[in-house]
């Protein structure tokens, strides 16, 4: 796993962050209890849709605000995996789906990362091939160089391998759990439990 690799790239929503207080925010802006939100957002991640499908099910209009991700948000083992991959001399990428100004927050919550991109900031959304691409481009080394970090297999684990860059999936948060039980996931190159199990993993 380790030969030849030189970079390792972090999803964000449920690999760095914790999504829990932000859906809580959502529910409370839609005005319905987020334990409900909760059960619809497993029944239509179920279903393969997309989580924009949760306002739809409930008959709510979607929230106008999105939460912006604070220091409190990442995961207790973030800032400490991200630390250990940087001192074994590998370079440290953050990339998902997420607004404008996203590379300012995280960095003010303490992670560092040689490159941070986003959805907003390229213009192109996961799964789209492109996205990944483009993340190749700005990590600046080949594919197969590079371990993609993400709690999904449709949006992390699957459009990264077919552009040729080593996986790992993290089994926690919503889609975390439920992509674990498809046989897909035997496709990752790693699958972990925590960023704490990818940094011993890694720091052999």
């Amino acid at each position: 796993m380790h030969r030849g690799m030189r970079c390792v790239v972090f999803d964000v929503g449920e690999t760095l962050v914790d999504e829990s207080r932000m859906w809580a925010d959502l529910a409370e802006q839609a005005g319905v209890p987020a334990a409900i939100v909760s059960d619809v957002l497993a029944a239509v991640i179920s279903r393969g849709e997309h989580h924009t499908r949760v306002w739809d099910v409930l008959g709510a209009d979607p929230p106008e605000r999105r939460p912006v991700i604070e220091p409190r948000d990442l995961y207790p083992d973030a800032l400490d995996c991200v630390a250990a991959v940087r001192s074994c001399g590998l370079s440290v990428g953050i990339a998902g789906n997420q607004p404008e100004g996203v590379d300012n927050l995280l960095r003010a919550a303490g992670l560092e990362a040689d490159f941070i991109g986003s959805s907003a900031a390229w213009d192109v959304s996961k799964p789209d091939l492109a996205f990944f691409r483009r993340l190749v481009d700005e990590a600046g080394m080949p594919a197969p160089d590079i371990l993609y970090v993400g709690d999904r297999l449709d949006n992390d684990v699957l459009p990264a391998r077919a552009v040729g860059m080593r996986t790992a999936h993290i089994r926690r948060g919503p889609w975390g759990f439920m992509h674990a039980k498809r046989p897909e996931v035997a496709l990752a190159d790693l699958r972990v439990d925590s960023l704490s199990e990818l940094a011993a993993l890694l720091v052999l």
